[in-house]
């Protein structure tokens, strides 16, 4: 039994098509019918869309360049231009609302969107898929495809299996047989890791899953895991859409075009991620009770560290001295890194926590509401921290508004 509340398949997941490349393609329509990417023609990039012509050589988005070449010789590559992606995402997210309130965006190219309250203006689910599609087509010339459910979770597995430029419904009645004919694989939060472990137990399909009794599920994946992927196997999925967004993290990293052993430099590179780290947590009015670091050498061994601070944070500077006392704890001076990043976890809305009262970053907030003033006046190339201005005399140096000491 689907445990949904709907006796239709309402919830639809629209996904666009290789967004990016599509995006890219309508300025260059000669290379419709290529393999084609986007994605920087450097060492040290990766993939960041690939056409369907591509993906028929094993090209896959996040794979580096230099093996997407391997695989295509004669792959094209189109610089990304992101600013593009967002301007058109905003005008494909702005007709998915001419159908529905309820729209829940996913990423910069999905959503998931609920149409149970739109049956009487526009029609049955799939009509309503149908003309999304169709103005999506005429407005944006993108093609996007559409999966129908009862639930999120077999919404978005149809519409996986709709592409490309296609519709699939999955009638509530039938919401299990589509599930039970599935690799364990295909579900949510089943990566490979987990695989190997039901996989040990005979646990190959969703079908397998579904009957695996639960104490023996927990056992081997944890509580947690074992009741929401039961639930999932079962065709059990209550979520609806919410359309206000809370964002789980903040963060940014950077992949170098050659590995860094110099740590004074990497140094500056954390205290540049946390910068901005920082301001977008006070942008949003966040705090993050959680600081993490995550470093890939040049062997692409990936691994991360985090600190749970006894008050939650969104000043720059508590931020940079967590993250770089990660960094240092690694104890791996000297090692090659290729990539960096600064994570802030475990948000929470500004001035909700109660250790903050008192807080020992209260000077720190100080400096970083005068930053912040400048760089709202100014815009952020307007300011920096002076370990950063490599040179840069048109900035203003935030050391000179530290606190007392």
């Amino acid at each position: 039994m689907v445990e949904t509340g709907r006796d239709v398949a309402s919830m639809l997941h629209v996904d666009m098509d290789s967004f990016f490349v599509s995006v890219e393609l309508l300025d260059f329509p000669e290379l419709r019918g290529r393999p084609v990417v986007a994605a920087h023609d450097t060492p040290r990039s990766v993939v960041s869309a690939a056409s369907y012509e591509a993906r028929r050589y094993g090209v896959r988005s996040a794979m580096p360049v230099a093996r997407a070449k391997q695989l295509c010789p004669e792959l094209i590559l189109i610089p990304p231009t992101f600013e593009k992606y967002r301007r058109a995402s905003r005008e494909v997210m702005a007709i998915f609302h001419e159908f529905t309130p309820l729209v829940e965006p996913l990423s910069i190219d999905e959503a998931f969107l609920d149409v149970a309250g739109s049956l009487k203006l526009f029609g049955s689910p799939s009509e309503i898929a149908r003309a999304i599609r169709a103005r999506v087509r005429e407005r944006t010339q993108l093609p996007a495809s559409v999966g129908l459910a009862a639930t999120k979770f077999v919404a978005k597995l149809a519409s996986q299996r709709a592409k490309p430029d296609g519709i699939l419904e999955i009638p509530p009645a039938r919401t299990v047989e589509f599930l039970h004919t599935l690799p364990i694989e295909a579900m949510w939060g089943v990566g490979q890791a987990t695989a190997r472990t039901l996989k040990s137990r005979a646990i190959h399909t969703v079908a397998e899953l579904a009957r695996e009794p639960l104490p023996s599920l927990t056992r081997l994946v944890g509580a947690a895991s074992a009741q929401r992927l039961h639930a999932l196997a079962n065709g059990r999925d209550a979520r609806v859409v919410e359309t206000t967004r809370v964002e789980k993290s903040i963060g940014h990293e950077e992949t170098f075009a050659r590995d860094i052993v110099d740590s004074e430099f990497l140094e500056r590179e954390l205290l540049r991620l946390a910068t901005r780290t920082g301001e977008r947590l006070r942008d949003a009015d966040l705090e993050a009770r959680t600081i993490a670091i995550k470093v890939r050498w040049e062997s692409f061994e990936t691994i991360s560290r985090s600190r749970t601070l006894h008050e939650a944070t969104n000043s720059t500077q508590r931020i940079y001295q967590t993250a770089r006392e990660l960094f240092l704890g690694l104890g791996a001076a000297g090692r090659p890194v290729r990539l960096i990043g600064v994570r802030a976890e475990q948000l929470a809305p500004a001035g909700s926590d109660p250790a903050g009262l008192w807080s020992d970053d209260e000077d720190w907030r100080a400096v970083d509401q005068a930053v912040d003033e400048v760089r709202g006046r100014f815009g952020a190339a307007g300011v920096t921290s002076a370990s950063l201005l490599a040179g840069r005399r048109d900035v203003v140096d935030p050391r000179s508004l530290q606190p007392p000491t």
